[in-house]
């Protein structure tokens, strides 16, 4: 079984965008929507391993049903989740400007320069350039291509 379905999901990147809509069709019983070729195959990925492994478990579609009704609500709180890039609290982030060494130290909820709170590393980076930079790239947290 393992070997057929490993065979379908490769076969994906192969086949005519027509018979991925009908393939589509077939799996979800519905249309398929109008979006590209790449988000039907890695839906279609998913649903065969779904339809032979077995999908979530309860506990996590509660966790994402209860997650998407905090954000169909606007609960705020959920912007204020530690984004999974974002360093944890109490790292201490190092970056040399011009010959002096800036020392920022992450805390739950923004940073530390100077004995001062932030709530935002691009404001950290301006007082310490003078112009505005995007501070997760000044501070080597994303590179210049990912932010393309």
């Amino acid at each position: 079984m393992t070997e057929s379905v490993i065979a379908r999901v490769a076969a994906l990147g192969t086949t005519p965008t027509p018979d991925l809509k009908t393939m589509w069709r077939e799996l979800f019983d519905t249309e398929p929507p109008p979006y590209n070729r790449r988000y039907l195959e890695s839906r279609l990925a998913y649903r065969i391993q779904e339809l032979a492994y077995g999908g979530l478990k309860s506990e996590g579609l509660e966790r994402l049903e209860a997650l998407a009704e905090r954000l169909d609500n606007n609960d705020t709180t959920m912007r204020r989740c530690r984004a999974r890039n974002r360093p944890t609290a109490g790292t201490v982030l190092v970056r040399e400007w011009q010959g002096i060494e800036h020392r920022i130290t992450v805390l739950n909820d923004g940073f530390e320069y100077q004995h001062r709170p932030y709530k935002a590393l691009s404001a950290i980076a301006r007082l310490i350039t003078g112009t505005r930079w995007n501070g997760w790239l000044f501070f080597g947290l994303k590179s210049q291509r990912a932010s393309q």
